[in-house]
């Protein structure tokens, strides 16, 4: 719900807290009545206005935007001005059209704590909506217009914590005893899973053995209370409104009330029994390929330290093609540690490259060389988990290839990893200042296994563009299509 207006200073502080406690409980009445429900009161300069709206969450809204601010013309101002100023009980305007669609509109002059009429409640249904409602028992249809008036009143606690209404969720209506006079179908059904065959309409709900605390509990407070409850193989949110006695003789007033005040409640049940399912397999399932991710990066640092043993045992020239390898296969490792403790396949290479420039400097620079690393550009460069890997491995090889080659004669220079983005393409360049590529150089025809390595990764798993600049040094720029996925740190799937 969205309120952006302020409520008239013309108002008393008692009528101003009124109309604010009315606000606080348009969504659960805009839920309950299945109708668009908004607050019409004068502006700060004394003119009509919607101070609130709230659309519903059990029924699709009718409006598309929220009608805070909406000031009317034509015959509908005229009825509002009519109700503002001279507090006619009831309204009704049946098959005016929104967007194009009859609706039944229904208008309820809001009194404040002095008796003026400080609002209006505009309640807008669709017409098929409306016809639905008709043919609702009696009883439910009381109960609606009984939580009607006392948000009217002012008189609804606790509103805001009861979650939004569900179409399907179950309904009961219950009176001051806890004698159930109502059951939708859908909450016949909920109970029959728990084996009750019967009709449950004017059975206690103390006989039922389930847990009713929560009901109970609302309606000795007074207060809106919501609880989730296990019952056998099944989860289900109980939503408690109690419904207190009016002064205005209504239904539940002719059937008397408990000693608190309290008439009876209407209760809502929403199944989360398959929600709260999935979402556990989703965990085990999250947890098992964290663990797999866990024990890849402990099988690559084992098979890389077993491979160091037997550089150590080798010529130089093997040691070095040892080596080599195992900077591969740490910088795989690297992208297998990230996804053993995100809950997502998703990675942020900024994080993961700021790894393997760390693990260079360590493990590939010679110490008495000023070579520095740098990595610029955008903080947050997205990637799922195979292309992670890929570009893991490219800028491992790139990197290692600069610190080898490009810098054989030189003390001193520098290195730069940039990140780039657009909407449909991502790019990784990589630059330094050494002393550059032999004159002809051919990618193709000169380039070692390293190169031969990034360009196949760059081709054939990235789907991108390979390119090389020599001269002052080298630069390569490898673009690829960004790939469509959920940025945010969605749960594995």
């Amino acid at each position: 719900m969205k309120q952006a207006l302020s409520l008239s200073p013309r108002l008393s502080l008692e009528d101003q807290q009124h109309l604010e406690r009315i606000i606080r409980a348009l969504p659960l009445l805009a839920d309950v009545t299945h109708a668009d429900s908004s607050i019409v009161g004068y502006d700060p300069r004394g003119e009509p206005v919607v101070l609130a709206h709230a659309p519903p969450a059990s029924v699709p809204s009718l409006h598309t935007t929220s009608l805070v601010g909406r000031r009317y013309s034509g015959d509908r101002a005229a009825l509002l001005q009519r109700l503002l100023s001279q507090g006619r009980r009831h309204a009704v305007v049946s098959g005016a059209l929104v967007r194009g669609a009859p609706t039944m509109q229904e208008f309820f002059p809001i009194l404040g704590p002095s008796g003026a009429v400080i609002g209006v409640l505009q309640s807008e249904m669709a017409m098929p909506e409306h016809q639905r409602q008709r043919k609702k028992s009696g009883e439910l249809r009381r109960a609606i217009a009984q939580f009607r008036d006392l948000v009217l009143q002012g008189r609804v606690r606790g509103a805001e914590r009861i979650s939004r209404l569900k179409l399907h969720d179950g309904i009961l209506v219950i009176d001051e005893r806890g004698v159930i006079r109502y059951i939708s179908a859908v909450a016949e059904n909920m109970y029959l899973r728990l084996g009750y065959m019967e009709n449950l309409v004017n059975t206690l709900l103390s006989d039922l053995d389930t847990n009713e605390y929560i009901c109970f509990k609302a309606m000795e407070h007074g207060e809106c209370l919501e609880q989730r409850i296990e019952e056998q193989d099944v989860i289900w949110i109980k939503k408690v409104i109690p419904l207190l006695r009016t002064g205005s003789g209504g239904w539940f007033r002719r059937r008397g009330a408990n000693g608190n005040g309290c008439a009876g409640a209407l209760i809502f049940i929403e199944d989360i029994t398959d929600e709260v399912r999935k979402e556990q397999e989703l965990k085990i399932k999250t947890a098992m390929i964290h663990e797999i991710h866990h024990r890849v990066k402990n099988n690559l640092q084992t098979i890389a330290a077993l491979l160091r043993m037997q550089a150590r045992r080798s010529s130089p020239e093997v040691a070095e093609l040892l080596r080599q390898s195992v900077s591969r296969i740490q910088s795989i490792a690297v992208v297998h540690e990230f996804l053993s403790k995100d809950e997502s396949r998703v990675i942020n290479m900024h994080e993961v490259f700021n790894r393997i420039m760390n693990g260079i400097v360590q493990g590939t620079l010679d110490p008495d060389k000023h070579i520095q690393l740098h990595l610029d550009g955008t903080s947050e460069f997205l990637l799922p988990s195979q292309q992670a890997t890929s570009c893991a491995l490219i800028v491992n090889e790139l990197l290692q290839n600069a610190v080898e080659h490009g810098y054989a004669g030189l003390d001193q220079g520098d290195i730069w990893v940039r990140l780039g983005q657009t909407p449909d393409s991502m790019c990784i360049e990589i630059e330094d200042n050494g002393s550059g590529l032999p004159e002809g150089f051919d990618v193709e025809r000169d380039g070692g296994l390293g190169l031969q390595i990034v360009r196949t990764l760059v081709q054939e798993d990235l789907k991108g563009r390979f390119e090389l600049e020599n001269g002052v040094g080298v630069r390569i720029r490898i673009t690829f299509p960004r790939r469509q996925f959920n940025e945010r740190k969605a749960a594995v799937s």
